[in-house]
């Protein structure tokens, strides 16, 4: 069966041709999708392609950075720094970030091989918010809740943060082999006297995390009561465990917090 193809050429054109997702499979950077319907796992009916919706810029309005969905990770890994800068710089390979998009990066489905979604540190840590489209209709959220959430029936708009002075810290590992894979990323930002602290951690679970209870106690030790690391290809739950409170450690000690 040949899926119907919509292209539209606008982001309200895009948002009416979703509609609540029913039947709808979006293309994005096609990184994760086409190879799942090269072996057979998905065959799309109507395929909904972005690539000139008009999503593709970043902005600033004011004080707030809008990314928009179509945005490739490789733009975001040329920018001078940053913690979003520094995380997308280890996304995959050179061909991975010049193809895949950040809208297609946070709302990627759960994989068993490993873990999607390195984004979602760093903008858990930046305070983020998610627009969307879908059933219900258009809402903003922050982006620990729309990761927590049902992504599938929702179309991915933009990302927003708010540009203020920040100290940042960001901490890792990865296994590489042809393409980089994250074990663990811990990304942490703070205003300059050490308040509004956020953790965000990505790598360890089928989504980034943000870590409450470290940033309500600033004990590394407490990151085991937010996140319930998983076994996969790259590395087991209990070596995850194992280092993920040195790694929250390690990111709170760079911050310098007073």
């Amino acid at each position: 069966m040949t899926a119907d193809v919509l292209v539209p050429t606008s982001a309200d054109e895009a948002v009416s041709l979703y509609g609540d997702g029913g039947g709808i499979t979006v293309f994005a950077g096609g990184t994760i999708l086409l190879p799942e319907i090269a072996v057979g796992r998905e065959k799309p009916e109507r395929a909904l392609m972005l690539h000139r919706a008009g999503l593709d810029t970043v902005r600033v309005d004011g004080d707030t950075v809008v990314i928009g969905a179509m945005v490739p990770i490789a733009a975001l890994a040329d920018a001078d720094g940053g913690v979003l800068a520094s995380v997308a710089r280890h996304v995959g390979d050179g061909e991975v970030r010049r193809t895949a998009t950040v809208g297609g990066n946070i709302a990627a489905p759960a994989a068993a091989d490993a873990q999607r979604g390195d984004l979602g540190a760093p903008l858990i840590a930046l305070g983020a918010r998610v627009r969307s489209t879908g059933a219900g209709g258009e809402r903003i959220e922050p982006i620990e809740e729309f990761l927590a959430g049902d992504r599938a029936g929702r179309l991915v708009l933009d990302v927003q943060y708010d540009r203020f002075e920040r100290r940042s810290s960001t901490t890792g590992l990865r296994r590489r082999h042809a393409k980089s894979f994250s074990i663990a990323t811990v990304v942490a930002c703070a205003r300059p006297d050490g308040s509004d602290l956020r953790i965000g951690v990505s790598g360890v679970a089928p989504t980034a995390v943000r870590l409450r209870a470290v940033e309500q106690s600033r004990d590394a030790g407490d990151v085991l009561r937010d996140v319930d690391p998983i076994d996969d290809a790259v590395a087991s739950a209990a070596y995850r465990r194992a280092v993920l409170p040195k790694l929250v450690r390690e990111a709170l000690d760079q911050l310098e917090l007073p």
